[in-house]
């Protein structure tokens, strides 16, 4: 088992969706002889898209270098598709860092920032014709790991992806032992967690509730995916 130290950056920003970010962050700050911080612009308080105050205990500017660094979604990530300040952490990180990572629509934010170019990725089921924008291989798993990307789809599959990502850094014993400690052992009340398996009615219902929010976030992703199409041709 690698018992190296193990930096971790967990970006939050305004409007992410909470559980996203501090769902691997419980879990990955578990880890044995690791440092997990959470980073953000600055070190103000953000809030998240339910309402949830977090605060960042690292800025961008002041970040070490991390070996893995995650990155959540929510409404928030609309606005920063082409936040300058995010991209340029995001690639510089993505230099040294031995893996980049991404819960729910934190993928597209990968993806604006040209870090899954030729890489099989996946999102929220209500983002994936999104992420196809990009040159990205999408795999509409719950779970995708790909070389040094490791993609998670929709808000509760953070919680997956820690533990799978868990057991590529530390082994799969440990994460065993903390899925146990964590007493991580999932049993939906409703079968409805998915579209494949949700009745047409649901379904419906959410891409109705959600169609504003997709609507904005079609156009900041048809624009991000422009620029990068211009970025790789020059």
């Amino acid at each position: 088992m690698n018992t190296q130290q193990l930096k971790i950056g967990v970006v939050v920003f305004e409007g992410m969706t909470s559980l996203d970010a501090l769902g691997p962050f419980e879990i990955l700050a578990r880890m044995p002889n690791c440092i997990c911080h959470l980073v953000g612009r600055n070190k103000s308080p953000i809030t998240g898209d339910t309402g949830l105050l977090v605060t960042p205990t690292m800025s961008f500017a002041d970040a070490p270098r991390y070996d893995v660094v995650v990155v959540p979604g929510g409404p928030g990530q609309n606005a920063l598709m082409s936040d300058a300040e995010l991209m340029n952490f995001l690639t510089d990180q993505a230099s040294t860092a031995g893996w980049m990572t991404s819960v729910c629509t934190g993928s597209l934010l990968l993806a604006a920032a040209g870090l899954l170019n030729g890489y099989k990725a996946t999102c929220h089921w209500l983002s994936l014709d999104f992420l196809r924008m990009f040159p990205v291989e999408v795999v509409p798993d719950r779970v995708v790991v790909d070389r040094n990307r490791v993609t998670g789809g929709g808000v509760t599959s953070g919680l997956d992806f820690a533990f799978i990502l868990l057991a590529l850094l530390r082994g799969e014993e440990v994460a065993k032992e903390m899925q146990l400690m964590m007493e991580y052992d999932p049993a939906p009340p409703f079968r409805s967690g998915h579209p494949a398996v949700a009745d047409v009615r649901t379904v419906e219902s959410v891409k109705r509730l959600a169609a504003g929010m997709l609507e904005q976030r079609r156009a900041v992703c048809l624009e991000a995916a422009r620029r990068l199409s211009v970025r790789s041709a020059e």
